[in-house]
């Protein structure tokens, strides 16, 4: 593996990456001199945060949409089932009332 030094900001893994970005409690001298030792830059950590937010966003608003599309999906058959149950429903009574007509027509 490359030494610290020798490693450039392409060669970091996400959670390498992750690790660097706690420290943003450092002094801006304290982060500098962090940075030098590890061969970075302040603007490569600058970048890594706003990737990681944009990762966070993107993750979180996809994950929403799918859920919500299975609730939308999941409403629909529910609707079409009660559709169905309400036209089974209206045809019954339908047919029980014209029973009951022709009972009383034999009757009289």
């Amino acid at each position: 593996m490359l030494a610290a030094k020798e490693r450039r900001p392409q060669d970091w893994t996400t959670e390498q990456q992750l690790v660097a970005l706690q420290t943003h409690s450092l002094t801006d001298e304290a982060l500098h001199t962090w940075c030098r030792e590890n061969g970075l830059f302040t603007h490569h950590l600058s970048s890594w945060k706003t990737a990681f937010c944009e990762d966070t966003k993107v993750a979180s608003g996809t994950r929403e949409i799918r859920v919500l599309n299975d609730e939308n999906e999941q409403l629909k058959r529910e609707l079409i089932r009660k559709e169905r149950a309400l036209v089974e429903a209206a045809a019954l009574l339908i047919l029980q009332k014209k029973f009951r007509a022709l009972w009383e027509d034999e009757v009289e």
